[in-house]
């Protein structure tokens, strides 16, 4: 009997090692040479509610589709339970019916429990895309702590992780936003970073796995869509491979980012509470000690999500550019002030 298309079969082979650290295979799919011995490979619904319980996070369209299909099929031989939250923006008309769509397409995989929370998505000045992605995840760790979920499991393609890294650029962004996005961060795993669109879609047609097309996906109003369009020009012009090359580049830069964040932690330990004396600040190469700024900034009260390069830059210029300057002002009300050779952080 012939195997799983090459597609389908590396989606199920990034699942199985994305969820190695679980519980291992505990139902052989191989059954044994006597036939007179039965085997029992239970359905995904048929294991003790005990087992830990991971959740794909799929919206119906070609990704995580294929994501949901490879879960179900490895559950299948795992002691995990698998399940999906099919999150509903509620951001076009009939948006219901396409979330109840998607919940029968992963109840028909095997998928149980599937979960479809509907949110309410308010832009207060971040931008439709980001108060949607803030909406979403809202949702999936509500359902994940209810749910008592150990893994939730997000679609991000290899072609995802291009268009971070090309938005990055634009942006003018460091190491860390350039690394794109983590295969792991808490509950959150990512197993399809090396896994292409074009994949994923090659694998649904090979298992007869039904998807469908968000039109918001060819909106250009959405820096998301004019960045994909932007990644295929590229490929286009310079030919295949650019797809492959930023992710490359994100991972490389991920472990340089992830080592210069230790070093930073030390020194900022090393540092202690300040004031903190100048000369030990300055000797901190400056690649560490930018990312002290930022950690002694959110310590002291700075929203993380707020502190940008520009207040770090500002921030290290008390060290590097001492002129007088008076208070340097950071978010959460705080003010950096430099006196004589002790530097301070207070509100």
């Amino acid at each position: 009997m012939p195997g799983p298309h090459p597609s389908t079969a590396k989606i199920r082979y990034a699942v199985r090692a994305a969820l190695a650290d679980l519980p291992p295979v505990l139902f052989s799919p191989i059954p044994p040479k006597s036939t007179d011995t039965p085997v029992h490979n239970p359905g995904i619904g048929e294991k003790s509610t005990d087992a830990p319980l991971v959740l794909v996070a799929c919206s119906g369209g070609g990704d995580s589709m294929a994501l949901a299909e490879a879960v179900a099929h490895e559950a299948r031989h795992a002691v995990w339970r698998a399940g999906a939250v099919v999150v509903d923006h509620a951001l076009q008309p009939g948006s219901d019916v396409v979330a109840s769509r998607a919940a029968g397409w992963l109840t028909e995989l095997g998928l149980d429990p599937v979960v479809v929370e509907r949110v309410a998505v308010s832009d207060r000045g971040s931008g439709l895309e980001a108060a949607a992605r803030d909406a979403r995840y809202a949702a999936l760790s509500r359902v994940a702590d209810q749910s008592g979920a150990a893994v939730v499991l997000l679609g991000h393609t290899l072609d995802d992780q291009a268009e971070q890294v090309l938005l990055g650029l634009v942006r003018g962004s460091g190491a860390r936003s350039l690394a794109g996005m983590a295969a792991v961060r808490g509950t959150y795993r990512r197993p399809l970073l090396g896994v292409s669109r074009a994949e994923c879609r090659e694998s649904l047609r090979a298992e007869e796995v039904p998807w469908w097309d968000d039109p918001m996906n060819d909106d250009p109003s959405f820096t998301r869509v004019r960045a994909r369009r932007a990644v295929a020009d590229l490929e286009a012009d310079l030919g295949p491979g650019v797809v492959a090359a930023l992710g490359r580049s994100a991972a490389q830069l991920r472990e340089d980012a992830d080592h210069l964040d230790v070093l930073a932690d030390e020194a900022v330990g090393v540092l202690g509470a300040g004031p903190w004396d100048v000369g030990a600040l300055t000797n901190l190469p400056r690649a560490v000690r930018t990312r002290a700024w930022r950690r002694l900034l959110v310590a002291a009260g700075a929203p993380a999500g707020q502190v940008s390069t520009r207040h770090t830059e500002a921030c290290d210029a008390l060290l590097t550019n001492w002129h007088g300057q008076g208070p340097i002002h950071v978010p959460g009300a705080l003010r950096v002030t430099r006196r004589d050779d002790r530097v301070t952080v207070s509100s």
